[in-house]
């Protein structure tokens, strides 16, 4: 895999959740390339092992494991595993997360007339909204628990949580997603207050728009066309694209790497084509 620059990980062991999807996957393979043992972890065993095949395809050393993020006992029995096959966490990515339907409106902006057969804010079902909660900030918290107890005392560990650019200012349309990714920017803030005496640096990166499998349908239209909303995000973003995931990979290897980002910890680094700067004027 060619890396934009390469940090010494090597011998170091990288616990990646959500690491099925398109974006963790690939930090997991960039990570591998520069020497760590990688664990990723998924709900889904299949796509944690088909991102596991094409790192060790490459010739980096990796192994995918079931785990469910919102569930203590699965992620100690995983812990466990990790423990025998490669042993203690050195470095956490938690980047399990995501939206869902059940959470999101149809309106941007309520009405007074006209909005009948649209889920407006009064529709959201709160089931749904607690899932998309919990996945993002519970998601977090319940991994950095299991994991950052192996780290406590040892030198060149940190935790990396994946924000999002709607933790600086809220999207339409998506207010438990927007909601739980700000409190993974405060959360991450918070442990990295909690952890600084332990030697655990703990931060997060701030993904723009990215096109991917979670959002495509708000993005594009059936027939492959732009949605309304993709005018919207593209008008906004002041270098006029989408981000593609390689974009997620320097500032990845800088804040894991101990040396280069020793004195670095609570920011939350914004990845958005300028998204969260623009005013809009």
């Amino acid at each position: 895999m060619e890396l934009p620059f390469h940090v010494d990980l090597k011998d170091k062991v990288v616990v990646v959740t959500g690491a099925g999807g398109v974006i963790c996957s690939h930090l997991a393979k960039a990570i591998a390339a520069c020497g760590a043992k990688v664990a990723l972890l998924d709900l889904n065993l299949e796509a944690a092992e088909k991102a596991t095949a094409e790192i060790v395809q490459e010739g980096y050393v990796a192994k995918g494991y079931a785990a469910n993020v919102l569930d203590k006992a699965s992620l100690e029995a995983c812990h466990q595993a990790i423990l025998k096959d490669f042993g203690k966490c050195d470095i956490l990515v938690n980047g399990a997360g995501g939206n869902n339907p059940r959470a999101t409106t149809d309106n941007e902006y309520a009405e007074l007339n006209g909005q009948e057969d649209m889920k407006t804010f009064f529709g959201l079902d709160q089931a749904g909204v607690e899932f998309v909660f919990n996945l993002n900030f519970i998601g977090t918290l319940v991994p950095s628990q299991v994991f950052a107890a192996d780290m406590m005392g040892r030198e060149g560990c940190s935790i990396l949580n994946i924000s999002s650019m709607n933790a600086y200012t809220p999207l339409t349309k998506i207010p438990a997603y927007s909601g739980a990714k700000a409190a993974v920017s405060n959360f991450t803030q918070w442990l990295a207050v909690h952890f600084s005496h332990v030697g655990i640096r703990v931060n997060a990166i701030a993904p723009g728009f990215f096109s991917t499998k979670q959002n495509e349908k708000l993005l594009w239209n059936p027939d492959g066309t732009p949605t309304a909303r993709t005018g919207k995000i593209l008008a906004a973003t002041p270098m006029g694209r989408f981000g593609v995931v390689n974009d997620l990979v320097g500032a990845t290897l800088f804040l894991l790497d101990s040396k280069g980002a020793s004195f670095v910890t609570g920011v939350c680094v914004p990845i958005d084509g300028g998204f969260s700067s623009y005013s809009g004027v």
